[in-house]
């Protein structure tokens, strides 16, 4: 039923690993070798609460749940649903009719809920709450195609305008230039967001700002993590599936900010050792969407080479937290309620 064209479940490809004194002999390193740890990293609070809606829904109405296109962007976390029962589509019309079925947490436009309304769709929305905080607030800055952007645009797609870069402003064509407003993908970098924003606002003084800034604080915090940690790095590893804008832009941000190097893996199996050659220091992050387990297989795999020496650099704290779908909070409440007309014992999910 998937129709998910990107490669899942498959295992490591086996090869030979040249050893930490090889690596070390085809180029000495001067001085200690460490890891610089960024923090924070991994999960946010928006990923979290859409992966836990998804995991709840199972155990809820059992399986099969279909998830409308990935749940978030993660290769890990994608394969790890699907082998608990979840169904990935691209769209709601190949879900059957009456089907449990979660949108992402990049949202959806209203075509898309109309679209699950006329099929009956038992729908269970996973959108995070600061994506959902865009689609309320129209020049939208983001990439074209991604599905966070298609949602938003979906919103009123005849008001508003996607720019995917600084260099396309002054394409931008408008009814009425006092009378335009900014927007933008809340996964961008916040420095080309920035660019783009004071070019659209040399072609039209008047722009106007959002209500409240939208790259959102979990963007915001790990690219200014990896901004701290890569003019003291020699490689910076970034832990992030490819199609994942937050992951991509760290490793941008990072060769930017003066990381001699940077690379992006999905699993710890994909670092090559050869990026150790000549290097002290690793710099060490994870996009929004990628849980922690995988960046302890990477630090494990750094300890094999030498660097088990591992600074953390804090830069910001986060303590947000996200309550899950309104339809799923219904459903698992109504679960407590027959409980405790059962007397305590429980009740069996509906399936």
């Amino acid at each position: 039923m998937s129709t998910e064209t990107i490669a899942l479940g498959l295992p490591p490809v086996p090869r030979e690993r040249r050893s930490r004194a090889e690596v070390e002999a085809a180029a000495p390193v001067t001085g200690e070798k460490k890891v610089l740890l960024a923090t924070p990293r991994g999960y946010c609070a928006g990923v979290d609460r859409a992966v836990i809606a998804v995991e709840k829904a199972l155990e809820h109405y059992g399986a099969p749940v279909y998830v409308r296109k990935q749940i978030v962007h993660n290769r890990h976390v994608v394969e790890t649903l699907e082998k608990q029962g979840a169904i990935f589509v691209d769209e709601v019309d190949e879900v059957p009719e009456g089907s449990v079925t979660v949108f992402s947490a990049h949202g959806v436009s209203p075509a898309v809920v109309s679209a699950a309304g006329e099929r009956a769709l038992n729908t269970i929305d996973a959108t995070c709450p600061l994506v959902n905080k865009v689609h309320r607030e129209a020049v939208l800055i983001g990439h074209t195609g991604h599905e966070e952007v298609e949602g938003t645009a979906g919103e009123a797609p005849e008001h508003i305008q996607i720019v995917n870069s600084p260099d396309e402003v002054d394409q931008v064509t408008v009814r009425n230039p006092e009378k335009v407003v900014w927007i933008s993908q809340t996964t961008l970098s916040v420095d080309e967001t920035l660019e783009t924003v004071a070019r659209l606002r040399e072609r039209f003084p008047s722009l106007q700002d959002p209500p409240s800034d939208d790259i959102c604080y979990a963007t915001s915090n790990r690219q200014g993590a990896i901004k701290e940690i890569a003019p003291r790095a020699d490689l910076v590893i970034v832990v992030g599936s490819a199609n994942s804008s937050n992951s991509v832009r760290l490793k941008e941000v990072a060769l930017e900010y003066g990381a001699k190097r940077a690379e992006r893996v999905d699993f710890a199996h994909q670092v090559d050792e050869s990026w150790f050659e000549g290097v002290a220091t690793v710099g060490l992050t994870s996009g929004a969407s990628v849980p922690e387990v995988l960046v302890q297989e990477v630090l494990a795999l750094l300890a094999e080479y030498g660097y088990s020496t591992i600074e953390e650099v804090e830069t910001a704290k986060e303590d947000i937290l996200f309550s899950l779908p309104k339809e799923l909070r219904s459903a698992l409440k109504n679960d407590e309620n027959v409980g405790r007309q059962l007397g305590g014992r429980g009740a069996k999910p509906n399936r």
